[in-house]
């Protein structure tokens, strides 16, 4: 595994943040990590002690999604969401939602193939700055990058 891995965030709007990763695997691969349950429920799990017991993906321009994580206390979240565009393997673009008074996000994921590795940017768009800055207050980079650590390990283990 090499070693110029790790996350790089930045803010490409007023409305955005976006975050870069690069993974020793196949675009295919990534791309599969990143939209099959199977392969989900293995990594999207933020900080330590957190499930995921529902994840569902319709993975189609207008096919919905549902994610519902658990914490070790029983505390539970959850995210939903429409996908937009799906271009196989390469991009997509779909909303976020969390619900209560949080603001709907359109993320857009582009996979970047690069020999043997692919490089991911996640931009995600806020409807204000306002928001951008709520969001980013919550603690997401730090729970993005250690799922985004525990992916490099998955990966890993599937002969990437």
């Amino acid at each position: 595994m090499t070693t110029d891995t790790a996350s790089q965030w930045s803010t490409p709007s007023a409305v955005e943040v976006a975050v870069t990763r690069t993974f020793d695997a196949p675009q295919r691969l990534v791309f599969d990590a990143f939209t099959k349950p199977e392969h989900i429920v293995h990594w999207m799990l933020g900080p330590e002690g957190w499930t995921m017991p529902v994840c569902e993906v319709d993975l189609r321009p207008g096919g919905r999604w549902h994610m519902v994580w658990r914490r070790e206390d029983g505390t539970e979240m959850s995210m939903t969401g429409t996908y937009l565009e799906v271009t196989p393997h390469s991009r997509t673009r779909q909303t976020e939602s969390w619900g209560g008074d949080w603001a709907e996000t359109v993320n857009t994921t582009q996979f970047i193939a690069s020999g043997s590795r692919t490089t991911v940017v996640q931009t995600m768009k806020f409807p204000s700055e306002a928001e951008r800055d709520r969001a980013t207050e919550t603690g997401m980079k730090n729970g993005a990058d250690i799922s985004y650590d525990r992916l490099a390990g998955y990966l890993a283990t599937l002969g990437a």
